[in-house]
């Protein structure tokens, strides 16, 4: 639709100026919510740094094990096949160069339990403030996809046809905006979320909530989506229907832990 754009004589990519848009309005709702419910707001941005580069790194790892088969390229013949440090970043850049979401909500939640875990916070009480925060940042992602042509749907009779997509195979055809469907059900989670957040409902478990909606979105949104390239599993689902299952047995189980627990004090 629209991969970049001029501004003052400079060429702007619409992904990440839309993603940063999505960070900063999320970053600012967790914020607001921690200093409303007597929480250091402080705290809190630190928090969601940890967490962020957790999300970035996970993502990029993911990224590069559904890339794994370029990973050979760097050891071919003895790596003859890198003759040259531009060659050495090319193929990095094809490895690791892109990313995934479900790489960055593992990697990010990963890292904001450790640090939570090391600087004894109160890990139920920050994670249901984040949790509508996260559906929030990832409705701009997806409008970010649409506009530049990744995460693309499948051929479809009504849909929007990209010319300058930067992945070459989403051109040229009638696709099904996938991208602009799961932003929507994004934005629906984010009110759900607030809505029991601002009634103290499921106190410590809105996260899990999060994770098990989301997860069964995901699963049934993966069948209109046409970039085959991120591989499969079992030669049926795709890679991000896998993580779905596991993501959603995980958040189960622990959402059911977590209800015949008594909600930990606030600190």
């Amino acid at each position: 639709m629209l991969p970049d754009f001029e501004l003052f004589g400079r060429t702007i990519s619409t992904y990440p100026l839309v993603a940063v848009i999505g960070v900063l309005l999320a970053g600012v709702f967790a914020c607001r919510v921690a200093k409303k419910r007597g929480y250091d707001d402080n705290t809190m941005i630190m928090f969601l740094l940890v967490a962020g580069i957790g999300a970035i790194i996970g993502s990029h790892l993911l990224y590069a094990m559904t890339n794994s088969g370029y990973i050979y390229l760097l050891f071919e013949n003895g790596f003859k096949g890198v003759d040259s440090l531009e060659k050495v970043w090319q193929l990095l850049v094809l490895i690791f160069g892109g990313s995934v979401f479900y790489g960055g909500l593992i990697g990010g939640t990963l890292a904001g339990i450790i640090y939570a875990k090391k600087k004894k916070l109160n890990l139920g009480a920050y994670s249901d403030m984040v949790a509508p925060a996260v559906p929030l940042l990832h409705t701009f992602g997806r409008i970010g996809c649409f506009l530049g042509g990744c995460c693309y749907g499948v051929e479809a009779a009504f849909g929007f046809t990209y010319t300058r997509s930067l992945v070459e195979a989403a051109n040229g055809v009638s696709r099904f905006p996938i991208q602009l469907v799961e932003a929507a059900f994004n934005l629906v989670l984010f009110f759900i979320l607030w809505a029991l957040l601002r009634k103290n409902l499921l106190k410590d478990r809105l996260f899990l909530l999060y994770l098990l909606l989301y997860s069964v979105g995901r699963f049934i949104l993966e069948f209109w989506r046409g970039d085959e390239y991120r591989g499969f599993v079992f030669g049926a689902l795709s890679t991000s229907q896998f993580i779905s299952i596991l993501i959603f047995v995980t958040a189960a189980v622990l959402f059911i832990l977590k209800s015949r627990t008594k909600p930990a004090d606030n600190q």
